[in-house]
Parts: structure tokens; C-alpha cells; sequence
């Protein structure tokens, strides 16, 4: 069927295409499996008795694992068509879950378990971002960009952290963890069938004929995508600010939340459930605002600062009792925390070559996320020697303070205004006509003079 795009609203635009509205299905499938997963699996770890050291450890394993393969991910969506790598992740994790909920329903699953397939998961992920995040600018035009990115956070917060954690709490309730972990077993079995029916789209860049060993082309593809890195300033210092801020807050949010929800609060699953979709709608609310509009001017400036302050109600939920206070705090938290990614992820699109977004896509993961296992790591251990308390504070109070830095450092308001993006068009965007005709836009150089 199909939809004339200018008869809708601007944050709906993107569904007049049919290979789109595929791909938010299948992508709906597999964030509501991984909501669910994130509560199955650690109310699986409290029930075994675990510790918040032992929870840690279960969350180093995903983030490790994401580590590990999101530079390989990146070359991959540079070289493979970007639908088979999603189907190939879809199916994996649906694998990883089966095989939790096997398990869990035998009673014979440990903490070390969960690890294990958090690592793999870990490892899928790495493959999916950057094939999403690369497929995306070949499905739709540009000026449809900000407004798809703006759904995938609309689904992201309200499908991943509210209906996922929801449906888990309600069947954890019903049965146990085990039988949550079959339920996301299929929703993965209805992503990957989705994504079996649609479209291959050809990767968007020219190989030439220089035949090179494949072991050293992934080598020469990642120091491209390095090079391209640091010699691309706004990319570099947005990168750097967000690899410490990761550092700040992952831990205490990932590790520490669901025992602040339990020791202060006294909730139990369905609590933390509620805490997590508070995030969840505050993100969705925030994702949905940016869609509907243009890309602002100032769009470097606003982007961290909305980053920064968006995590500093994050400094009183180590601080109270009650519920509806950490509530209210996480949607702020998530409403300005997703509104700004919606802005990063249309902005790696809009100035990065389509023949590198593969590659970009996965350094982004992989610099903003590189200390993400030592911030989960280290997470326990500190919320247990200092308190809940002081480990919040010191995450809610330091992120702001490092927005403002990065932003007096690394003056990013001349290569926003000297780049604007508030247009409908942008002169680093192929055209349908330019991709099929093998053409490369022009690199995003860093200005000159700084």
C-alpha cells in the first residue's frame, strides 16, 4: 500500500514507505523481548540469592560482549547487506533466550549462566546497531531521518523499558522467570520473520577492484574508521564526553537501581518494572517531541547539555523512599536523555558518508561504551562501601558539570553553525540517484582553522 508521505505529520512520515513499516515491526519484536529480558533476568539473579557484586558480574557480560564485537559489526554493515546481519542477529538471540528459559524451567540455572548468555547477547547487539543504524539512510530519504530515529526512541523507551519490564513482572508473577524468557524466545522467532520477508538493500559503497586478503581489509576498514575519527572534531569531542559519562551512570543505573528500588522502597519486580517504565515513557514523550520537528540550529550545543542535565535527577534516588520520587525523576531522565540521542543518531546519519556510517556507527558504540563493563564492574563493590546514596549523587551531580566542560573545551558552536542541518537537505547526502550511480558524497572534514 502505498502512502503519500506529505499528507502526514512530520514525526509519521517515514511509515508511507512499506519496507520501514517492516523493519519497526520486526524492530518493535525485538526491544519488547529485550525489555523483558532485562528484569527476567535479574529478578533470576535475586531469586537465586544473588548479590548486587553477583549482578554486576551478569551485566559486565552483556557489556563485554558488546565491546568486544561492535568494531567487527561496523566493518560487517560496511560490506554485508545490512537486512541478513539483523536476521542472523534476530536469530541468535531468540537462541539465547530459548536456551535461558530451558534452564529456568529444568531449576537448574546459575548466575554464571545468565552471564554467559548475556555475553552472547552482548555479542548480537554488537552486529545490530550499526547494520540498523547504516540500513536506515538507504531505506528512507533525508529529510524523513530525524523523524525515524525519532520512533526508534518513541520504541526504544516505551516498548524496551516500559512494555518489556511490564510484560516480564506480569509473567514473572504468573510462573517465574523461566517462563518470561520463552515469551522473548518468540518474539525473536517474529523479528527475524519479519525481517526474512523484506527487501536486501545493496551496501551503499564502491570496493573497487584492488583484491586484498580478507584479515587484512577488516584491519585497514577499522583504522579508516579510526582515522576518520579523530582527524572529525565534533565527532571526537562528543565521543569523548560520552565515554565518561557512560562511566558515571551506567553502573549505577544498571547495577544499583533494583536494589534501591527494593531496600528503600521495599517494591519488588513489579517496583523496579514501574521504575524502568517511568524512563521508558519519559524517552518515549521526548523522542516523539524532536520527531515532530526540525533539526535545531544549535543542535551540537543542545545535544550534550540535554545529556548532561538530563542525568542529574538521577543525584536523588539514592536519597528517598519513596517511589513516585524515582519516578518522576527517571522520566526526566529519559526524556531528555533520548530526546538528545534522537539528535545523534540523524546527525551521524546527515554528516557521515554512507560508505563509513557502518563503521562510525559501531566507533560510537564502541568509545561511548568502551568503559561501560568497569562502570558495571565497579559498581557493587562502590555502591556497597559508600551506600546507594553517595554512588547516585556523585552520577547525578558529575554529569552536568561534564556537559559544560566539554562544551568550553571543545567549542563545537562554530562547526554547528558553519554545518547547519536545519534544512530539508544537506550537501553530505547521496541521493537514490547518486547511490545508484555509485557516487560518494564528500568526506566531513574538520574546518581548518579548528
Amino acid at each position: 500500500m502505498t502512502v503519500d508521505a506529505a499528507r502526514l505529520p512530520r514525526a509519521l512520515r517515514p511509515f508511507s514507505s512499506g519496507q520501514y513499516r517492516l523493519l519497526t515491526v520486526a524492530l518493535a519484536a525485538s526491544l519488547l523481548s529485550a525489555g523483558a529480558w532485562i528484569v527476567a533476568a535479574v529478578w533470576q539473579v535475586v531469586q537465586l540469592g544473588g548479590t548486587p557484586i553477583d549482578l554486576s558480574f551478569v551485566a559486565v557480560g552483556s557489556s563485554l560482549g558488546l565491546v568486544i564485537a561492535v568494531l567487527f559489526g561496523g566493518v560487517a554493515a560496511d560490506r554485508i547487506p545490512q537486512r541478513r546481519i539483523l536476521l542472523a542477529v534476530e536469530i541468535v538471540r531468540g537462541a539465547g533466550f530459548g536456551v535461558a528459559a530451558l534452564l529456568a524451567a529444568a531449576g537448574v540455572i546459575e548466575v554464571w549462566h545468565i552471564a554467559v548468555i548475556s555475553f552472547a547477547l552482548g555479542i548480537a547487539d554488537g552486529f545490530f546497531y550499526p547494520a540498523y543504524s547504516a540500513w536506515l539512510p538507504a531505506i528512507l530519504p533525508e529529510e524523513q531521518l530525524l523523524a525515524a530515529n525519532g520512533v526508534e526512541g518513541v520504541l526504544r523507551p516505551a516498548v524496551m523499558h516500559a512494555a518489556g519490564p511490564a510484560l516480564a513482572s506480569g509473567l514473572i508473577a504468573m510462573q517465574g522467570p523461566w517462563l518470561a524468557f520463552a515469551i522473548v524466545a518468540g518474539l525473536q522467532l517474529v523479528a527475524a520473520s519479519v525481517l526474512g520477508v523484506m527487501r536486501t538493500t545493496a551496501v551503499r559503497r564502491d570496493f573497487g577492484d584492488a583484491a586484498v586478503h580478507p584479515i587484512r581489509q577488516l584491519f585497514v576498514d577499522l583504522r579508516d574508521g579510526f582515522a576518520y575519527l579523530l582527524r572529525t572534531k565534533w565527532l571526537f569531542a562528543t565521543l569523548a564526553f560520552a565515554i565518561v559519562l557512560v562511566f558515571l551512570i551506567m553502573g549505577p543505573i544498571e547495577v544499583l537501581l533494583p536494589f534501591a528500588v527494593k531496600d528503600q522502597t521495599g517494591g519488588g519486580a513489579g517496583a523496579f518494572a514501574l521504575a524502568l517504565a517511568a524512563f521508558g515513557v519519559g524517552g518515549a514523550v521526548g523522542s516523539l517531541a524532536v520527531a515532530s520537528m526540525r533539526m535545531p540550529r544549535r543542535y551540537l550545543t543542545l545535544m550534550i547539555l540535554a545529556w548532561g542535565f538530563g542525568c542529574l535527577p538521577l543525584a536523588v534516588i539514592g536519597y528517598t523512599s519513596w517511589l513516585w520520587v524515582m519516578i518522576v525523576a527517571l522520566f526526566i531522565c529519559g526524556l531528555l536523555f533520548s530526546g538528545a540521542q534522537v539528535v545523534w543518531g540523524t546527525l551521524l546519519q546527515r554528516r557521515v558518508p554512507p560508505s563509513m556510517l557502518g563503521r562510525v556507527s559501531s566507533l560510537d558504540f564502541f568509545v561511548s561504551l568502551a568503559l561501560m563493563p568497569i562502570s558495571m564492574a565497579v559498581a557493587g563493590p562502590v555502591g556497597e562501601w559508600i551506600g546507594l546514596g553517595p554512588a547516585f549523587l556523585i552520577a547525578g551531580i558529575g554529569s552536568p558539570l561534564l556537559a559544560i566542560a566539554t562544551l568550553a573545551f571543545a567549542r563545537l558552536g562554530r562547526d554547528e553553525l558553519e554545518h547547519p542541518l536545519d534544512g530539508e537537505t544537506d550537501a553530505t547526502i547521496v541521493t537514490g540517484a547518486e547511490a545508484a550511480a555509485g557516487l560518494e558524497p564528500p568526506v566531513d572534514e574538520p574546518h581548518p582553522a579548528g
